[in-house]
């Protein structure tokens, strides 16, 4: 099978692109590098030794989409191209909405002229808002999304289950991320945020490299055992191996099909710097800071389904995820960046 990846050279992207290659596919990788390097998929090449196609295009140009589908042969999209930073969904709606909604509604346009009906989209954790219930099931309603990013996950996941409905034709998988953190073994690929990092760990790790002076934790009076947020983190490997998993249920003619990718374990963030200062014997200085709006207390995942129905389950711990994650940021300080 020939997989179209959009979004391919990023970070949860470039670990799929590998994780599908060695899985024996033919991947084509379409990317805007708005949010991630060209040396990712030179990278992807050297650890796979296998050349990539590659094409620097953006979902939202109509043009360029039908043109790749003509020239590529494509059985299947795992959809990951999209704006991704909670605060600044914030503060650029507008932009998040165009890109992340409008961009899939063209590549699945796109798909539909050249008659290719498979699509895994990434979807995330952020559509239970303040969760019913943990650990979260599938079964778990839908909320208030707290943020654009997060509405823009959950109208597309709306989007994509309407489509299927009216064209069975179509197999949809929606895959809902829990935190995706670490990095290849080899350390030649990670999370290479532009700028000051959103999320923990590469926040954590540009500390212990010394380009950030200290860890801002966002609060410490939620109730948890410690105050801080508990989350459900992931091995980037892992969250990878989950959509090869999908792909095998889409050969099935499995329809619309939703599953959690998580560890089913939750830590908390001072849990994680305490492991990440035992794994790596780097010092985290930390200070508390006031409490981030749209926050939520405690997400953890139950992955029970994905284990039953498509055979996948988390293989790594937070302490290999720490180790993996220091790796890439020691070996590459700047990231992609000489």
């Amino acid at each position: 099978m020939r997989i179209l990846v959009t979004g391919g050279a990023g970070y949860i992207g470039s670990h799929t692109v590998i994780a599908l290659i060695e899985n024996g596919y033919d991947v084509v990788v379409i990317d805007n590098l708005s949010n991630s390097s060209p040396k990712s998929i030179e990278r992807i090449e050297q650890i796979t030794g296998r050349p990539v196609s590659f094409y620097e295009a953006d979902i939202l140009d109509k043009k360029a989409m039908n043109d790749i589908l003509d020239k590529e042969k494509i059985d299947a999209c795992i959809h990951f191209a999209g704006l991704k930073a909670v605060g600044e969904s914030v503060q650029k709606p507008w932009e998040y909405y165009e890109n992340n909604l409008q961009g899939t509604l063209v590549l699945v346009e796109a798909m539909k002229n050249h008659n290719v009906k498979n699509f895994i989209f990434s979807s995330s954790a952020t559509v239970y808002g303040d969760p019913e219930f943990v650990p979260i099931t599938e079964e778990c309603p839908k909320k208030a999304c707290t943020n654009p990013y997060g509405w823009t996950k959950s109208m597309l996941e709306q989007i994509l289950t309407d489509i299927q409905k009216a064209d069975s034709e179509w197999n949809v998988i929606l895959l809902r991320y829990f935190n995706p953190i670490g990095a290849h073994k080899s350390g030649l690929i990670g999370e290479n945020p532009n700028g000051i990092p959103n999320n923990l760990m590469p926040y954590i790790t540009q500390v212990a490299v010394g380009k950030l002076k200290e860890l801002g934790i966002f609060g410490n009076d939620y109730d948890t055992p410690d105050g801080t947020g508990v989350r459900d983190y992931i091995h980037v490997v892992d969250l990878a191996e989950g959509h090869v998993k999908a792909l095998n249920k889409i050969k099935e003619n499995c329809g619309l099909k939703i599953y959690n990718l998580g560890t089913g374990n939750g830590v908390s963030v001072l849990e994680l710097v305490k492991t990440f200062e035992e794994t790596t014997g780097q010092k985290i200085p930390y200070s508390i800071k006031p409490r981030r709006a749209g926050d939520v207390a405690t997400v953890y995942a139950s992955s029970a389904l994905a284990e039953k129905e498509l055979g996948w389950k988390a293989r790594y711990g937070i302490r290999e995820m720490c180790e993996d994650s220091w790796r890439w940021q020691s070996m590459n300080p700047n990231g992609f960046e000489e």
